[in-house]
């Protein structure tokens, strides 16, 4: 069963290094205490009605084992019957009706093994018992958090700025080790049989070459391909997906527009395209920041 986790993505993070802050009860909560707390709140919040139905040491024990590396015992048939009976109480409650019997146990291991696959990169950035008693807070309406609203806030912002500041940390360095990654691969590819290099970077290979008319700069084309990193995982293919792609040379990346460009139809290609010639230093899908590109490309036609 998956909870809609709206906020949890955006607070799964590394430790802020923030002072210390008073619990409302006087105690002193630390930053994975403070950071533990929030994201119970926020999960009992997501879960909902849903609580009541969940064993929490199970769901406590999933999440754990979960986060360890581990998986619970549930097979793909009972996970769809707790689901759906989880699913079916939740509009009971809601309604006002008689609720269904299921195994609380069983139930409180589906969904902490689903929460747990959201934590499991942050393993050592949270406190799993103050996780489980903002879990309990959230779930009491009677419960006076340890944290006031302006508390939370402030955890919030600081988690914010940590999350921009990490993903552009890594951004960065992915994007460096990828143009160094590039640099070795090109400079050997160059001194391959059958490889050429333009003025612009890009590389090709002719796998097959064609007799038909070369497409002119802005004209569509139509073409079978199958896009793959350096380390050979496919990104796209129009096979894969059974029809040729239709497109304007002057509506692609640069590595293409020159590319296909240079083939007559009924030829096929091999482009190495640089990032520079590529989608740069964003990302684009699965496509990590400075990626050189490896397409395979059959000029079909042109229109």
């Amino acid at each position: 069963m998956k909870f809609s986790l709206r906020a949890l993505a955006a607070l799964l993070v590394a430790v802020l290094a923030v002072a210390p802050v008073l619990a409302q009860d006087g105690a002193i909560l630390s930053e994975r205490d403070k950071v533990g707390y929030m994201l119970g709140q926020d999960v009992a919040r997501a879960i909902g009605p849903g609580l009541p139905d969940l064993d929490l040491a199970s769901f406590q024990q999933a999440v754990e084992l979960v986060i360890a590396g581990g998986q619970p015992t549930l097979d793909a048939e009972e996970a769809k019957r707790l689901s759906e009976a989880l699913m079916l109480n939740i509009g009971a409650r809601k309604a006002g009706k008689p609720l269904v019997a299921l195994d609380r146990a069983k139930a409180g291991t589906l969904a902490g093994a689903n929460i747990g696959r959201g934590l499991v990169g942050f393993r050592n950035e949270f406190d799993m018992s103050m996780f489980m008693r903002g879990l309990r807070d959230g779930a009491n309406p009677g419960a006076k958090p340890l944290l006031d609203q302006a508390q939370v806030d402030q955890v919030r912002t600081a988690l914010s700025t940590r999350v921009a500041a990490a993903r552009e940390a890594e951004r960065k360095t992915q994007g460096e080790a990828a143009l160094k990654q590039e640099q070795e691969f090109l400079a050997k590819n160059k001194l391959a049989k059958g490889v050429f290099t333009t003025p612009s970077g890009l590389q090709y290979m002719v796998l097959k070459q064609g007799d038909g008319v070369r497409p002119k700069p802005g004209q569509r084309v139509r073409v079978h391909y199958v896009g793959t990193l350096l380390d050979g995982s496919k990104f796209d293919s129009s096979i894969d997906r059974g029809e040729p792609a239709v497109f304007s040379l002057d509506q692609v990346i640069k590595g293409w527009t020159e590319g296909v460009g240079m083939m007559p139809v009924g030829a096929r290609y091999r482009l190495w395209v640089p990032a520079a010639l590529g989608y740069g230093d964003r990302a684009a899908g699965t496509i990590p920041p400075n990626s050189t590109l490896v397409f395979d490309v059959e000029l079909l036609g042109v229109e």
